[in-house]
């Protein structure tokens, strides 16, 4: 009888075997075919935001709803997949996709604590419910999920299926895969991390927001001991690289991006050019776009520009606090700090610049309150900026108080000091004037408050720094450096501008008489550059300006022309004083040096012209020589001689001021160089008595060439064929310069209109200037024509 009946059971469980075994094939043959292709792993595109890098490789911009950095599994550091193995598949390089041993290692175990406590789920079946399974706890999906683990495992190698994994897991913090989530939490490269921070990122798979080092760091503490404790078990560390990292504090905190260079300004132009091109792919398709910004010159620039706006702001005064809180509304103790940590996080930093929340205020000391629970004490010199707000006979509004939101900087001496947000803005960029590449772009004082990029969007007056193009227009029409204009008095007929009487002055109001070209460019007189346009005409000046890039439509042909009362942009202005730079080629600007794919190939790249090579002549390069030496004047003696701080003699720009102080500017260059710097309001107003070109302008553009130019050679270009020097002709006993065929005629040319003129828009030929929207080419009227023309014109 015992026979029979273990005869029985036995033959029950062969047959409840036999049946659950044919099951599963049936079960497999119907299900196998059904299952999803795997396209979408052989040909593996994860949505990869689009990055933007300088032309040294550092990033200043990443653009994307996921953050991801897909790494190949063999630039992976050794120790960052044996952790990963550690904690999610020690065997994964012994099994076929469904790891057995596991699974009756994870069914014991639950079975022993009597609930289900692990599971046993490989990381070829992660990656298969990744891509192609919801997360339900079902045995379908559990059965489908197994399945498709053989599917993968039979299609793809085992790096493959871990490169897979190692790029798609969701690590929190919106980081997608190993590289982005180390970036996300440390802020680091993978070949950065250490064995501790290693762990705590393979510690994340199992469950994102429970073990997140940030949000609960005590369970991701557990966790991240577990796995190195399986790390040192499986012999993947020492003993002392286990001790040193269990003991080793964790510094995991929230980082906006890996982005650590101030070029948003920049990172947004490639946005909106890559979305022209690539629409919504832009953002999905993993482009890195490397741009001509060099990272060392954008942060010279970056930091010159805020210094020089915060500098000139500080000289307006304090003008109060940025907002109020009203502290009698908010809890006690701790609940206190949260709303108050909740009003700052609304709050943008502005560089070094952290908003803060006053607790207390006298004229001795305010403590305030800063992110993080801090308390900030700001007495003594901290003080000095804004001591007079703190007196009880102001306004309420005016009055630094408890919970007004004030602004304070940890000053480099080792205190806080109170500062403020400068209202005016500014705009900076530099090229190469050989290629026209950016070296350094900045759009204004601060992104984040405002988008909009003075030097790509804001047609302001260029005041006297357009006169430079005007002088080279006369250059051309058979003035030289030596011709004697007249600086005096000078009335313009009122039918010659619509009606209105104008009588331009210099900026003293004084006026000098009979003085040289040179020096009157050097000293920026008024009343010569509008008798040397009266002279050559605004017709013929309107057209020459365009070989430099500048439209007729922003620049009237009226004699005001002379004193820059266009609009321009600061790049104009750059790619203008390029011409002169690089000896009278016609560069483009351009920011985007190559487009490449996440595999990096390269998809297009920028071919500039290149001056020397294939630009087009926009200048005879005798103008181009002859204007740079009297540019150098301007700042060896002229309105530009705080620039001589540097040291240098190749050095050549121009100083501009509009009417009522509007709009400050400098534009400078040596011949490898150019910057332009334009300080002004968004809404033109005044700027004040401290608001001049060589005040305000000038020493934000000295502060970035002396780093750019540090440690590089002056560099001093001879004179190009067909100009003739005349020793001890120029200012303060230098050397001037002719045209070969000008030196004999010209050189004592006077330029004496003075009283009243009638006529100012007189029509000229266009002696080889640029048709309107056209190229213009390098040929001018013959010399002894030129000449003529300029003896009719004035006597």
């Amino acid at each position: 009888m015992l026979k029979r009946f273990f005869a029985l059971l036995a033959g029950l469980a062969v047959g409840g075997i036999v049946l659950l075994a044919g099951g599963m094939v049936i079960a497999v043959m119907l299900t196998y075919p059904r299952l999803p292709s795997l396209d979408v792993l052989t040909d593996y595109r994860p949505k990869i935001p689009l990055r933007v890098f300088s032309a040294d490789s550092v990033l200043i911009g990443e653009f994307g709803e996921e953050r991801r950095s897909f790494v190949r599994i063999h630039e992976v550091p050794e120790l960052m997949k044996q952790a990963i193995l550690s904690a999610e598949d020690e065997r994964f390089y012994q099994h076929s996709g469904v790891d057995y041993v596991g699974v009756m290692r994870a069914a014991f175990g639950n079975v022993v604590s009597g609930h289900a406590k692990s599971g046993a789920s490989t990381i070829t079946m992660q990656v298969a419910k990744n891509f192609f399974l919801s997360s339900e706890k079902t045995f379908t999906r559990k059965f489908n999920e197994a399945l498709l683990a053989f599917k993968i495992e039979h299609t793809l190698s085992k790096d493959q299926i871990l490169e897979l994994y190692f790029n798609q897991i969701y690590l929190g913090q919106r980081a997608y895969g190993f590289a982005a989530a180390a970036q996300a939490y440390y802020g680091k490269s993978l070949q950065q991390l250490n064995v501790a921070e290693m762990a705590m990122l393979a510690g994340l798979p199992k469950a994102p927001s429970a073990y997140n080092p940030i949000v609960n760091p005590d369970r991701a503490r557990l966790r991240q001991l577990y796995v190195l404790r399986r790390m040192r078990e499986l012999n993947y560390v020492t003993p002392a690289q286990y001790d040193e990292a269990k003991n080793q504090p964790s510094h995991a905190a929230p980082q906006g991006s890996d982005v650590n260079l101030p070029a948003q300004y920049v990172a947004e132009m490639v946005r909106q050019a890559m979305y022209t091109r690539y629409q919504d792919r832009a953002y999905t398709d993993g482009f890195k776009v490397y741009t001509t910004i060099d990272s060392h010159h954008q942060r010279w620039a970056f930091d010159a520009l805020r210094a020089g706006l915060t500098d000139y702001d500080r000289r307006l005064g304090y003008r109060g606090p940025e907002s109020f809180v009203d502290l009698s509304t908010l809890p006690s103790g701790t609940e206190r700090d949260e709303a108050l940590e909740d009003t700052l996080a609304e709050i943008r930093d502005s560089g070094d610049m952290q908003p803060a929340v006053v607790l207390s205020a006298n004229p001795a000391e305010v403590r305030a309150f800063v992110r993080g629970g801090k308390v900030a004490v700001v007495k003594g010199q901290g003080l000095s900026f804004a001591r007079r707000a703190l007196s009880p006979k102001l306004t309420p509004a005016q009055q630094i108080r408890p919970g007004a939101v004030v602004r304070i900087r940890a000053n480099p001496k080792g205190y806080w000091e109170i500062v403020q947000m400068p209202e005016v803005e500014g705009g900076f960029v530099s090229l190469d004037p050989r290629t026209g590449a950016i070296r350094s772009l900045v759009g204004g004082f601060d992104f984040n408050r405002r988008s909009f990029n003075h030097v790509t969007q804001a047609w302001r007056q260029p005041g006297s720094s357009f006169k430079p193009f005007i002088y080279s227009a006369g250059l051309e029409r058979g003035f030289t450096p030596a011709s004697m204009v007249n600086d005096a008095p000078l009335v313009i007929d009122p039918q010659t501008l619509g009606g209105q009487r104008w009588e331009p002055k210099n900026d003293d109001g004084k006026f000098y008489g009979m003085m040289t070209m040179r020096r009157a460019l050097a000293l920026s007189k008024n009343l010569v550059s509008v008798r040397i346009l009266m002279s050559i005409g605004t017709d013929y000046a309107q057209q020459y300006i365009q070989r430099f890039g500048f439209g007729p439509k922003q620049h009237p042909a009226y004699l005001t022309m002379a004193l820059g009362a266009g609009m321009v942009t600061p790049l104009q202005m750059a790619e203008g004083y390029a011409v002169f730079a690089n000896g009278g080629y016609r560069v483009r600007a351009y920011f985007v040096d190559r487009i490449e794919d996440p595999r990096g190939k390269v998809l297009a790249k920028t071919a500039p012209a290149v001056a020397g090579q294939n630009a087009p002549q926009a200048i005879d390069p005798r103008n181009a020589f002859i204007m740079s030496t009297m540019m150098r004047d301007v700042v060896r003696f002229g309105t530009a001689n705080r620039a001589m701080s540097l040291g240098r003699m190749d050095l050549a720009g121009k100083t501009g001021t509009t009417n009522e102080n509007r709009d400050a500017w400098f534009s400078g260059f040596n011949p490898n160089l150019v910057a332009i710097t334009w300080v002004g309001y968004d809404q033109p107003k005044s700027l004040g008595r401290y608001g001049y070109g060589g005040t305000v302008a000038l020493p934000i553009w000295i502060n970035y060439m002396a780093n750019a130019l540090k440690g590089q050679p002056e560099v001093e270009l001879p004179p190009p064929n067909g100009v003739v020097v005349r020793a001890g002709g120029g200012l303060r006993g230098g050397d001037e310069y002719f045209y070969e065929e000008y030196q004999r005629t010209n050189p004592e040319l006077r330029v004496d209109n003075s009283g009243s003129v009638p006529g100012a828009r007189r029509p000229e030929a266009s002696n080889g200037a640029a048709e309107e929207g056209g190229d213009a080419g390098a040929d001018s009227a013959p010399a002894e024509d030129a000449v003529e023309n300029v003896k009719e014109l004035l006597f």
